[in-house]
């Protein structure tokens, strides 16, 4: 199948992020690193080990009531064998956040101690928040903060400039914009990006993506293509494009001469993912373990 064009997404802003990072390491004791439970692997930042360093690092599935219960778990045993502590959450819920400061406490169990040591155990426990745009990181602190501290708005790079939260409880939390990374590798991780909304639109070919979400479905889901009065055997065999058509024939999104209009096809198909109603599907598998 044809793949959406190598994406290169740096705004300046994210330039500027990155620089903002590395300068306010030294005033954190953890960095919360929050990935999309859908793309668990694509919403990472590959650049962000090497930018923190030896610093702790706790990884949160966000968004992991619209994600695969199943895929998830799979994916929290994945981190666990690379010696990442991760943890699956909804921040809009609060699901799963009850676990987090105890794993953050764990993580950070030597560092605690040392405090202890020196008679500084009141001292707040200061984390930088991070991960790509869009994927829920004002949602997660206004839960942990109790409150709107942070503006929140379904949409990327809303988050410009750094703030602290104090959140209670001995804790700080520091927010940074959302950032991504210079290039995609793989084509296959900016299209991921792109269908779950971390990219603009208006950069991608929105039939492209739309085809690539449904052969995924078809291979993964095939029982949510029902959505779309789909089986199995309808989809059977069928091009990603002939695979568009079909959708977009059952709605009836026909133009003149009968045929389909693909686009607003595929504007439907990726708005009904984005809002929940294909129901809960995860779009990566974890890697294959390698001996």
């Amino acid at each position: 199948m044809e793949q959406v064009p190598s994406i290169q997404w740096f705004p300046g802003h994210m330039a500027k992020t990155r620089r903002l990072m590395k300068s306010n390491l030294p005033y954190v004791d953890i960095v919360v690193e929050l990935r999309d439970a859908k793309i668990p692997l694509s919403s990472g930042n590959p650049e962000l080990p090497s930018l923190i360093g030896s610093k702790k690092r706790v990884v949160l599935l966000n968004k992991c009531d619209t994600a695969d219960p199943e895929m998830t778990a799979r994916w929290l045993q994945w981190f666990q064998k690379q010696g990442i502590a991760a943890l699956a959450v909804d921040s809009k819920t609060g699901k799963g956040l009850s676990g987090f400061l105890p794993l953050v406490r764990e993580e950070l169990s030597e560092l605690l101690a040392r405090w202890a040591e020196k008679g500084a155990s009141g001292r707040p426990i200061r984390m930088m928040v991070v991960g790509i745009p869009n994927v829920g990181k004002s949602s997660f602190i206004n839960r942990m903060a109790g409150s709107r501290r942070a503006k929140v708005e379904d949409r990327p790079g809303v988050t410009r400039d750094k703030q602290w939260v104090s959140v209670g409880g001995g804790v700080e939390l520091l927010d940074m914009p959302g950032v991504l990374w210079p290039k995609f590798d793989d084509p296959a991780v900016g299209e991921r990006l792109a269908v779950t909304g971390a990219v603009k639109d208006q950069v991608l070919d929105i039939e492209l993506l739309a085809m690539r979400l449904l052969s995924w479905l078809r291979e993964r889901y095939p029982e949510l293509l029902s959505r779309y009065k789909l089986t199995p055997e309808d989809v059977q065999g069928l091009e990603p494009y002939e695979l568009l058509e079909l959708v977009g024939r059952k709605r009836g999104m026909l133009i003149s001469g009968g045929e389909v209009n693909t686009e607003r096809a595929a504007v439907t198909v990726l708005d009904e993912y984005r809002g929940g109603k294909l129901g809960r599907l995860t779009l990566e598998a974890p890697p294959e373990e390698t001996v």
